[in-house]
This record gives C-alpha cells, structure tokens and sequence, in this order.
C-alpha cells in the first residue's frame, strides 16, 4: 500500500490576514523547463502584431502553469545590470552608520535601508537574513519624460519616491545615475511587457496603456550573506515564503542561486540562476485582475552558498491610484469576479502595513523581554 508523502502546513501572510499552504516535506529540488520555462523575448520588439500574440501565447502558458518564467533577449543592456550589481555592492559593503544614512525609519513609504533581521515576512519562520534598499517611482526619473506639473492630483498622494535615498548616498560616485539606468530600463521593458500580457489576456494590446503612466514601480536591492552556523541549524531563511504584490516582478540574481518556488504539488523547486536571463513572477494584483487564472506563487530565498548572493527585484504595478477589479476577458455569468475594485496603492498598502505593524511589535517585544544578566 503507498504511503501519502509526509506534509506540513506553511504560513502565509497577505493583506486580508493569514492563510496556509500544505507543503511536502521534501527537499527542494532543481525546476525542470516545463515548470519554469526559458521565454525569448525577441518577438517583443517586432513590428508584426502576430508575432506579438504567439509571444502572449507563450506566456499566457507560463503564467497559468507556475506564474514564474525566465526572459531572454529582454533588452536590458548587460553593462547597465553590471554597473547596478557593482553600486550595490558598493553600497552593502559600507559601514553600518554610513548605511544608516538612508533607514528606512526616515520613510514614510519604506523607502531606504533595512537591516539584516529586521523584516519577518513570513510568520511561520525565521526572521530574514537579508540586508536591502529600495526606492519606489518619481516622476522626474521616468524614462518617458513628463513634466512635475503636469502630474494629475489625484495622482500625486500616490508618487512614493523619497529624495533622502538619493541625498543619503551622494558620496558613492555614479551611484544614483547607475541605480536609475537599471530601474529606467526595467520600465521601460515592463512598459513594454504589460502590452504582451494584454494580448495574453484577450485584451486589446493598448488596455493598460493609460494605467501605467505613474505606475508602481518599486526598486529593492537585497543583499544576502552567507549564513552562521548557528542559522544554518535553525534554518533560518535569506527572505520568507511570500508571493508578490502587483502585476509583475523582474527579478534579476546572481549566479549564486538561492530562489526557491512552491510548485502546485507543494513541493519547493530551484530556480536555477540561468546566465543572461532575468526571472518574471505573477503577482497578486494581476492575479487578481485575471479573475485567478494566472498564478501568483509562493516563493523564498535560502542562501546556501558559502558566499554572499545579491538580487535587484523590481516590482511593477497599475499607477496607484486606478482601481480596477477584474477584466472584462477573464469573467462570464459562468466565472463571475471572485474579486471586488480596488485600487493597485491600496491593495499594497494592506501587506505593507501589516507587515510594518506585526515587526514593530516584533522588536518592541524582544526589547522588553528579559535578559539573564550574569553577576560576578
């Protein structure tokens, strides 16, 4: 008689409060290209709009399967992610004040730097291993020029881009014109992306056109170091089991490898580190959008290695002030909407705040906790 795969139950937290995944006890192993699937992405850039939609195909595939597909040929200049990987090395490898230059205490939109352990994005483990920076959208770095003045007002509650991030590293050269080449490139490609995603969804090519002028677009730079002994035993995790906030993520990583994703037979698979190509992963508001057809899927960090792994995520979203529920493609008196309109910025800012508030009590806790105090 076969015997059920042992299981145990992982906890996630999202912005309506916590749910549970059942995870196989297993250990990871390497994704195989049918889970997560090498995409080109050279048909992005061809003036043929057939050659466009069997590009949407390929993808539409790959986001209902596992939501997580690698690019190639995506555009981005290998010596604009090369200059990016150095400044934040450059910047990690800084003394801790001189990092605390740009804390993300200052923020009122977690902008900034945050310390190793500092952040516990998963509830059921570890505190984060990681030490990151980021920086969110400003109008007056968008690639495609606009004028501060002419930023809607009901766009402006929502521009989150702090210049304190900027001012804090003005003595690292070329480090914020090396940062936004990356980030400018990334808007640029998702810009273009978010059209292949329309055809995907059986939308015009243009739907999301006049929704992405001030989008969410949010820059992290994570650092990971190599783990102790002492968290080894613990397991203690790079960054927790968690899925992406808006419509999609670039993520490009080192070839350390470390990324780890929850297949839907529960089973944690590797996403290996693949020379050239940046990883795109579905996340929860273009889940939404699609009425649950694309997945947005958990995934972690372990670094393993016995050296550090570095990874520049960049989130992209709907401007935040647009709400949007489901499109009209994705619903039918057959499959009504499972989801009610909601704006992209609010949508985010439930799992920020949770997040936020649920850490602040977190250390708040541990300040308080007794200590054992050895007297001579």
């Amino acid at each position: 008689m076969a015997v059920a795969p042992q299981t145990m139950k992982l906890e996630l937290r999202t912005a309506y409060g916590r749910v549970y995944r059942n995870v196989l006890a297993t250990p990871p192993r390497d994704c195989t290209p049918d889970e997560i699937p090498v995409i080109d992405l050279s048909s992005l850039f061809s003036d043929k709009l057939e050659d466009r939609k069997e590009l949407a195909n390929t993808i539409r595939a790959a986001a209902i399967n596992t939501g997580f597909f690698y690019i190639k040929n995506h555009g981005i200049d290998a010596q604009i992610i090369a200059d990016a990987k150095k400044q934040l090395l450059t910047f990690f490898k800084q003394p801790y004040e001189d990092k605390m230059k740009v804390t993300m205490a200052k923020s009122k939109y977690f902008n900034g730097y945050k310390g190793s352990k500092q952040a516990n994005i998963s509830p059921g483990e570890s505190m984060d291993i990681k030490e990151n920076l980021g920086f969110r959208y400003s109008p007056q770095y968008d690639p495609d020029p606009k004028s501060l003045d002419a930023v809607p007002e009901e766009v402006k509650p929502w521009i989150h881009g702090e210049d304190f991030v900027w001012e804090g590293t003005s003595h690292l050269p070329g480090f914020k014109e090396d940062c936004l080449k990356y980030w400018a490139s990334c808007l640029t490609l998702s810009r273009k992306l978010i059209r292949i995603f329309a055809l995907s969804l059986d939308l015009e090519e243009n739907y999301f056109d006049s929704r992405v002028t001030y989008p969410g677009a949010d820059q992290t730079f994570n650092y990971y170091p190599t783990r102790s002994s002492e968290e080894k035993a613990n397991n203690s995790v790079g960054l927790g089991s968690h899925t992406d906030l808006q419509l999609f993520t670039l993520l490009w990583q080192d070839m350390v490898g470390g990324l780890q994703v929850l297949n839907r037979d529960g089973q944690w698979i590797k996403a290996v580190p693949i020379e050239g190509t940046i990883v795109v992963n579905i996340g929860d508001f273009m889940m939404r959008l699609c009425n649950d057809m694309y997945k947005s899927t958990v995934h972690r960090v372990y670094n393993d290695s016995t050296v550090e792994r570095v990874s520049m995520p960049f989130f992209f979203g709907l401007n935040f002030n647009c709400v949007e529920g489901v499109v009209p493609s994705c619903t039918s008196p057959e499959n009504p909407p499972k989801y009610e309109p909601i704006s992209c910025g609010d949508w985010c800012q439930l799992r920020f705040k949770i997040e936020s508030d649920e850490m602040k009590k977190r250390l708040a806790d541990q300040a308080k906790a007794p200590r054992a105090v050895v007297v001579a």
